[in-house]
C-alpha cells in the first residue's frame, strides 16, 4: 500500500517508521528545510520537502496512485486542506487526518475525512479511563451516522443494580450490545437482563443521547 504522510514531526516520523516496518511504501511530506533534513538522516530518501496542501506537491509525489494519505501536522486547518485535495484532486480512497482542537471535528466530518484522530479526545478518554468516578468512554464514532460505540461502567453503588434492563428508560435509538462482567463470559443483553455492580456495558447511541444513556444505565 502507498502511503503518503503529510507532516513529519514526531507523529508523522514514528507513524512513517511503522508503515515501513509492517511493509509499506510511504513518503512523508515536510515543508520545514529542518525538519524535512532530520527525516531524511533518520529515514532516508522517503521525505520530500513540500507543502502538502498544494495540488502541485502532491501531483510531484504521485498522489494519484496513493492507497491512503494521513495528515498529522500540527495545524488543524492544513491538515484538513491536504486531505481535501487529495481526496477530491487526485482521488485518493482513505484520507486520514489528525486533529488538535475537537471543536473542529463536526466541519471535518461534514467535508468528507474518512478518519479524524482526535488527540485531546485520546488523551482524555485514557484518563478517565483510570479514573473509577467516570462512568462513560467514548470508544469510536460509527462515521456518517451520527453514532457512537460507547462503554457504560456501572459503578458499585448504582441505584440500577438489580433492576432489569427493561425498566431502565434509555433514550431513543440506543441499544445496548454486550455486558461484559468479571471472570464470566460476556452476554447479549435482553429486557430481563438484570444489571449488576461493575457491569461493563457496550452500547451505540447518538452523540447528543451520550450523558442521558449514562444517566439512565448508572442512575447517576
Amino acid at each position: 500500500m502507498y502511503v503518503i504522510v503529510v507532516g513529519g514531526g514526531r507523529v508523522g516520523y514514528y507513524l512513517a517508521k511503522a508503515l515501513l516496518d509492517e511493509g509499506h511504501e510511504v513518503l512523508i511530506l515536510e515543508k520545514a528545510a529542518a525538519i524535512a533534513s532530520i527525516v531524511s538522516d533518520e529515514l532516508g530518501s522517503i521525505c520530500v520537502r513540500g507543502d502538502g496542501c498544494e495540488a502541485t506537491t502532491l501531483a510531484s509525489v504521485g498522489t494519484n496512485r496513493a492507497d491512503m494519505l494521513i495528515a498529522v501536522t500540527g495545524d488543524d486547518e492544513d491538515n484538513l486542506v491536504a486531505c481535501q485535495v487529495a481526496k477530491h484532486m487526485f482521488n485518493v480512497p482513505r484520507t486520514v487526518a489528525r486533529i488538535r482542537n475537537p471543536k473542529n471535528e463536526n466541519i471535518f466530518k461534514t467535508l468528507g475525512i474518512d478518519v479524524i484522530v482526535n488527540t485531546t479526545n485520546l488523551i482524555l478518554e485514557s484518563i478517565e479511563e483510570e479514573v473509577p468516578t467516570h462512568t462513560l468512554t467514548h470508544l469510536r464514532d460509527i462515521r456518517d451516522k451520527g453514532l457512537g460505540i460507547v462503554e457504560v461502567k456501572i459503578p458499585p453503588d448504582a441505584p440500577t443494580i438489580g433492576k432489569p434492563i427493561r425498566e431502565l428508560s434509555l433514550p431513543e435509538g440506543s441499544v445496548l450490545s454486550l455486558v461484559i462482567r468479571k471472570a464470566r463470559k460476556p452476554i447479549v443483553p435482553s429486557g430481563a437482563t438484570i444489571l449488576e455492580a461493575e457491569d461493563q456495558i457496550i452500547a451505540v447511541t447518538s452523540h447528543e443521547s451520550e450523558e442521558a444513556l449514562r444517566a439512565a444505565l448508572s442512575g447517576q
